[in-house]
């Protein structure tokens, strides 16, 4: 699973941030690290230099392999939560996507001869 981290202007991005945001991603999407070609992260303070209530943004895409991708986002006064935030809501998204398939899968009936 490749990680890309991205960040707008108002945010400084550094080598800790990007890392700590891989490191964070990784962890909370281990079991789907088989199944995911990338993430794509964006972040964003929607407030720039004005302080303000839940004004920092992290978008995350997740390109599942075959598939379109799965986009969530979050908000929070932190960096930190807005990441937290947007893996848990990623990862919801992921179970319930991987659940439909299974439940496809299991709910395709099998051919059978009707004279049987």
């Amino acid at each position: 699973m490749q990680i890309q981290v991205n960040s707008s202007n108002q945010i400084e991005g550094s080598a800790r941030l990007n890392e700590w945001v891989r490191s964070t991603l990784e962890s909370g999407l281990e079991r789907y690290a088989e199944d995911i070609t990338r993430v794509e992260v964006h972040l964003s303070d929607d407030n720039g230099a004005k302080p303000g209530p839940h004004d920092k943004r992290c978008q995350l895409e997740a390109r599942p392999k075959g598939h379109p991708p799965i986009a969530v986002s979050d908000t929070a006064s932190t960096l930190e939560h807005a990441v937290d935030g947007a893996t848990t809501k990623l990862n919801h998204a992921l179970e319930h996507f991987y659940g439909k398939l299974r439940s496809k899968r299991v709910a395709t009936p099998e051919l059978s001869d009707p004279d049987e």
